[in-house]
């Protein structure tokens, strides 16, 4: 236990081997997909990339002249269907705001395989620079790759590297460009459930400048999707979110397992969904309590910034695996405070979990019932809120690997 809570087990040569491992396991595991696949389809008859069917089938509706269908069901699954040139294909709903339809049309300009290919370099690409500018290490740049949450995203076609861009790179620059960051905090709006924290987080620490920002950004993307094509997209996006709540988080349609959140967590056990809702609230007001205090009172800004991160995984009901990228750079802050300040017990072996526990997260969920992705939120969330309750202590000043 002493070895665990030290975390004098992780050696920068293990961590290394560790991910070089993970690295070499991800390429393969992505190579054989695509070696095996036919046509859009994977070996067993699963769209490549999975959730990027819905993005590259709504961009298709888009450029049809049909872009307030892509929140019907049945138009959006005839779409995937058609483009997949299979009947029982799984079908993958539209659940965005009409400023991701902007993404969606530029990919879908091109086939679904190379706009798929395009749409993970394009973002992945950016974010492993980002996190090489946090951390400038050689080492930065193999976790980010080969972190096990990489490739669960590489694999759903997902935009879990774009949300940690957007957030992390907002979170880098608060202090330094409060402008800049608040544009890109505003971007978040193509996933609404992911900027509930930042509010809290800007008037807390009277972040005028990055007010300003977001609401410009913000309003830019709505006013062009209106110029774009008018209020029956946003008509289409209002009236499709009570079914989406019912089936999607309600129902859990996408599977309990794979939905890592406290609402998640409650309805897996066979909660009902007035006690899960109250779990989450609870959970969310929590963490828009905890982030306000650190970001109005806290002395570090790594820690106020992983936090954040953190912060808000756990206070949305609809967060899954692959969004768990955005631990990717709480991580980073983290270990930059613990540089400046020392670590502290236990520190360095939950952020080891923290970094490989998507490895198998899902699957646990599903078969032992074990929320294990929810509760690496919320050690990352725990590390950063003791940092900064203990910030005016003396802490220890052992090295970042022992």
């Amino acid at each position: 236990m002493k070895i665990l809570a030290t975390g004098e087990w992780l050696s920068r040569e293990r961590v290394i081997r560790i991910a070089s491992l993970c690295a070499v396991a991800s390429v393969l595991i992505i190579g054989v997909l695509f070696a095996t696949s036919n046509g859009t389809l994977d070996l067993w008859g699963r769209p490549l990339g999975t959730d990027f069917s819905n993005v590259w089938a709504a961009g298709h509706m888009v450029l049809e002249g049909s872009a307030a269908k892509a929140w019907s069901w049945p138009d959006h699954f005839a779409v995937q269907q058609w483009m997949h040139h299979k009947a029982d294909v799984d079908f993958f709903g539209w659940h965005y705001p009409p400023p991701f339809l902007l993404v969606a049309g530029l990919l879908a300009l091109m086939p679904y395989v190379p706009a798929l290919i395009v749409w993970q370099i394009a973002t992945l690409a950016p974010l492993i620079w980002m996190m090489w500018r946090l951390v400038p290490r050689r080492e930065t740049i193999l976790l980010t790759l080969a972190a096990p949450v990489t490739l669960i995203c590489l694999m759903s076609g997902h935009n879990g590297f774009l949300t940690a861009l957007l957030l992390g790179g907002g979170l880098a620059l608060m202090d330094r460009k409060p402008l800049v960051a608040g544009m890109l905090f505003g971007c978040l709006l193509y996933k609404p459930q992911f900027a509930l924290i930042i509010p809290p987080l800007l008037l807390a620490t009277r972040n005028w400048r990055a007010i300003v920002g977001a609401i410009a950004s913000s309003g830019a993307l709505i006013g062009l999707t209106l110029q774009l094509w008018g209020w029956p997209v946003w008509q289409a996006f209002i009236d499709s979110l009570p079914l989406t709540r019912a089936v999607v988080i309600e129902q859990g349609s996408t599977g309990f397992h794979k939905i890592m959140s406290p609402f998640a967590a409650i309805r897996m056990w066979g909660g009902p969904i007035a006690l899960a809702y109250a779990v989450q609230a609870a959970a969310t007001v929590g963490c828009m309590a905890a982030v306000a205090w650190v970001g109005r009172f806290g002395k570090s800004a790594n820690v106020r910034n992983a936090l954040v991160c953190a912060a808000v995984l756990v206070s949305t009901p609809y967060v899954l695996d692959y969004d768990y990228v955005v631990l990717l750079p709480a991580i980073a802050f983290l270990w930059l405070d613990s540089e400046e300040n020392g670590w502290l017990d236990w520190d360095k072996s939950l952020l080891a979990f923290a970094w490989i526990a998507p490895l198998a997260a899902r699957q646990i969920a599903e078969f032992i019932y074990l929320p294990v992705g929810l509760a690496t939120a919320v050690a990352v969330f725990a590390i950063a809120l003791r940092r900064a309750v203990r910030s005016s202590e003396r802490l220890g000043s052992a090295p970042a690997f022992a």
